[in-house]
């Protein structure tokens, strides 16, 4: 299937477009229409999975002129880590779409046609091979997030979006300056105009100037993870969000501040990534915002704040593993990411199904919920354990290999990461014993179980994280050759000198960038 991408990209777009002809008059149709649209935006990822080679690089490659005048090009291409950030957004796009059929009741064709627009944003953001490109979606994500807490949210939901346009939008206009550094500096030395991945990563830079564009995409990216101390806009965004906003947030938006230090930070900046000073500050800011978190989560007395929390603990053990730059640290963080899209989303829902029956998120206003509502507290048990890693469930195989690739780093780093996975076991746990277990509040006695739409929304996600706490090593057959491409990038004969397979010599052909 030729620019199979491209139609990824593109159909939540499509279903934008004849959602907006819709009469505004008609809400069961404009809530079908909409479901559609994402679940058809899922159906034709499903492809990439089935034809996606795992010995070879990018994949499904696209390329066209954009502004040739300035070097600008539509170049898509994915290869292990989009693939799985791809079926991620998709599939977390739809889930969440279908969370919304009765918890929103006004603007709908607005507030669907901006999840529409959000879904195609966040998908060009991990397909883009132009950084250019990357930066229009990167940017364009923000807009309908903004409209999306601040039409929809809670009461201080002007002040969240304002907070969180602020923080994104400072972030992301400092690494407009390092791209255009590099731009810049590919010119001088090769006399043409490029924002083209491939281009660049030819491009030398001085250590004074590499150090300088590091730390410019370091503001873009770490507010968007979001790194301690960059954090404090998420628990806000989160709490004001709609349900379905707090989910996309989590699961997909957040990760494209791991994505980019993946993509962008280690291979074009090879030599300040591995300098001992950054890799020293990445590691404690990751340590921090770990125990941090959990520590926050701790104190809370508002169930989605505690999960928003939980957040910036989890997110600290990816950035941890990423800058300990060794195969099993960076193989553990992007699974982690896919484990906290799948729990950390899992955990939102469960939020978004007793907030709209009690409209409160009041962990005191809570309790006994085992006895009237069995098949929710056992998905939320399951969302829990998920997200405490425990086996056989997914975030267990991430967190083990994160550890495993800092504890080779120092042992200082998995003793601090064995401390956070500790503390988010009591967070998680004493959650749950004050909302499900104990004695029913005569205000919680009437409350309905799951209904088979809340089922199927939950359903797919429960399946995915046993399919990959059962079942991992497809995933790190998948990330293998990306992975070797990052660690080979930042250490070259890291594989050699550690006397490992090095997936990148592998007899099996190679697509180019181009």
């Amino acid at each position: 299937m030729d620019h199979i991408l491209s139609i990824v990209l593109f159909t939540p777009l499509i279903g934008l477009v004849v959602l907006l002809a819709l009469p505004a008059s008609n809400p069961r149709l404009i809530k079908l229409w909409a479901n559609a649209a994402a679940l058809a935006g899922f159906l034709v990822s499903l492809p990439l999975v089935f034809r996606y080679q795992s010995g070879r690089d990018f994949q499904f490659v696209e390329s066209a002129a954009w502004i040739p005048s300035i070097g600008a090009s539509y170049h898509l291409g994915i290869d292990g880590l989009g693939l799985l950030l791809v079926m991620l957004t998709t599939l977390v796009g739809f889930l969440a779409i279908l969370s919304s059929w009765n918890a929103i009741t006004i603007r709908l064709k607005e507030y669907y046609a901006l999840f529409l627009l959000l879904q195609t944003a966040m998908l060009g953001v991990f397909m883009s091979l132009d950084l250019l490109l990357f930066f229009v979606f990167w940017e364009t994500v923000l807009v309908p997030m903004y409209f999306i807490i601040g039409i929809w949210g809670g009461p201080r939901k002007a002040y969240a979006a304002i907070k969180f346009i602020i923080y994104t939008l400072v972030g992301s206009v400092v690494m407009l300056l390092g791209i255009l550094t590099l731009y810049y500096q590919h010119y001088l030395e090769y006399q043409t105009f490029s924002f083209d991945l491939a281009d660049l990563m030819h491009t030398h830079l001085s250590a004074g100037m590499g150090w300088w564009v590091f730390w410019a995409f370091f503001l873009g990216f770490a507010v968007k993870v979001p790194m301690f101390p960059f954090h404090t806009w998420l628990p806000d965004a989160h709490v004001e969000a709609p349900t379905a906003g707090s989910v996309v947030l989590a699961s997909v938006l957040l990760k494209m501040g791991t994505y980019g230090f993946l993509r962008f930070s280690l291979p074009l900046l090879p030599e300040t990534a591995k300098n001992s000073k950054v890799i020293t500050i990445m590691a404690v800011l990751s340590i921090i915002g770990i125990v941090y978190g959990a520590l926050a989560s701790l104190m809370q007395k508002d169930w989605k704040k505690l999960v928003a929390y939980s957040s910036v603990s989890h997110l600290g053990f990816c950035t941890l593993g990423i800058f300990a730059l060794n195969p099993a640290g960076i193989a553990g963080s992007i699974l982690q990411q896919i484990n906290h899209g799948i729990s950390t989303g899992m955990l939102f829902l469960v939020v978004g199904v007793v907030y709209e029956r009690r409209h409160t998120r009041e962990i005191s206003e809570y309790g006994g919920l085992l006895k009237v509502m069995p098949i929710f507290t056992l998905v939320f048990g399951l969302a829990a354990l998920s997200s405490m890693g425990m086996p056989p469930l997914n975030g267990f195989i991430g967190e083990i290999t994160i550890l495993s690739g800092a504890f080779q780093m120092s042992h200082v780093w998995a003793f601090w990461g064995a401390v956070g996975i500790a503390l988010g076991a009591a967070y998680l746990l004493w959650l749950f014993q004050r909302t499900m277990l104990g004695e029913v509040k005569e205000s919680n006695r009437l409350l309905p179980d799951l209904s088979w739409r809340e089922i199927a929304v939950f359903a797919p996600l429960i399946v995915w994280a046993f399919w990959i706490g059962l079942n991992p090593q497809p995933y790190f057959h998948v990330l293998d050759r990306p992975v070797a491409q990052i660690v080979e990038r930042v250490q070259p004969g890291y594989y050699a000198s550690h006397h490992l397979p090095n997936p990148l010599e592998a007899p099996s052909p190679q697509a180019e960038l181009r």
